[in-house]
């Protein structure tokens, strides 16, 4: 009886926290459907943005190229390196504690930084300038840590038995790895990937510094384009267009969505087989 009013108080903390967050996200979501929606004509997916029509379909396709790209660069090294981590590298040793800081401080470095290096490395120092591949190689390392380290945890997640049962019927390691473990990891890994893209669609400064804002499609990997989120940045920053800016957010807000859904639906997928 002395904690039932304890209990009734955690009950009612939970419940509260709960509804604050949904009323955020559904005032959030609510706020960019209300005033996106009107705005989104077949107009705004027009091939070709001019002054008068901003539209956004160049944007888009610039998008799923930075995502393809950088997914295309930073998932196998990620993968790799964190497999090497946790199933060959000695555990403990003065090497992975190293990695490990490395890749935590990676992941803590403003975007705005990246953006820099980028610029500076790959746009200035090997001529590439505000480029497709400039940007994605920016992207990509912007990404590798959060990979490594979402990997890395899944992984380790998978209990040691998998693992004794593998070699105990005689298979070695790399086997072990391939049929077993990677197989048990992968709803983990792909929970990373699925951040990973996220990261990569909001991100705005680096790409900005790396691949440029010119509302085209890029025609080869070193020439310069523009994101959804520097689309709807550029389209707010301007005034001229809010209500176009508004659907840029809306649509940007569909393609995260769509990518959460499909990732989720091929982890379920892949741990029901």
């Amino acid at each position: 009886m002395r904690k039932k009013p304890a209990d009734i108080a955690r009950f009612l903390v939970t419940w509260l926290s709960i509804g604050i967050v949904a009323a955020v996200i559904l005032l959030l979501v609510g706020y960019i459907v209300f005033n996106g929606f009107p705005h989104l004509t077949p107009a705004l997916f027009a091939r070709v943005a001019t002054a008068d029509n901003p539209s956004l379909f160049p944007a888009l396709m610039g998008t799923l190229m930075i995502v393809g790209m950088a997914l295309l660069l930073a998932v196998p090294f990620g993968v790799f390196s964190a497999i090497y981590l946790v199933e060959y590298a000695k555990r403990g040793s003065r090497f992975v504690k190293v990695v490990r800081l490395m890749t935590e401080t990676l992941a803590g470095i403003p975007s705005i930084v990246y953006g820099l290096f980028g610029f500076i490395f790959f746009g200035v120092f090997l001529g590439w300038g505000l480029s497709l591949m400039s940007g994605a190689l920016t992207v990509s390392i912007m990404i590798l840590p959060l990979i490594m380290r979402t990997t890395e945890e899944s992984l380790k997640s998978v209990p040691d038995t998998f693992r004794e049962g593998s070699f105990g019927l005689g298979a070695g390691r790399l086997r072990t790895v391939v049929r077993i473990i990677l197989p048990a990891a992968m709803p983990g890994i792909l929970s990373g990937i699925i951040l990973a893209i996220g990261r990569i669609v909001g991100e705005t400064a680096a790409i900005i510094f790396t691949l440029g804002n010119v509302a085209r499609v890029p025609s080869n990997l070193f020439d310069s384009g523009r994101t959804l989120s520097a689309h709807m940045y550029t389209l707010a920053n301007e005034g001229t267009h809010p209500g176009e800016a508004h659907a840029t957010a809306l649509v940007l807000l569909l393609v995260v969505i769509l990518i959460n859904a499909l990732s989720s639906r091929i982890a379920k997928l892949i741990k029901s087989s």
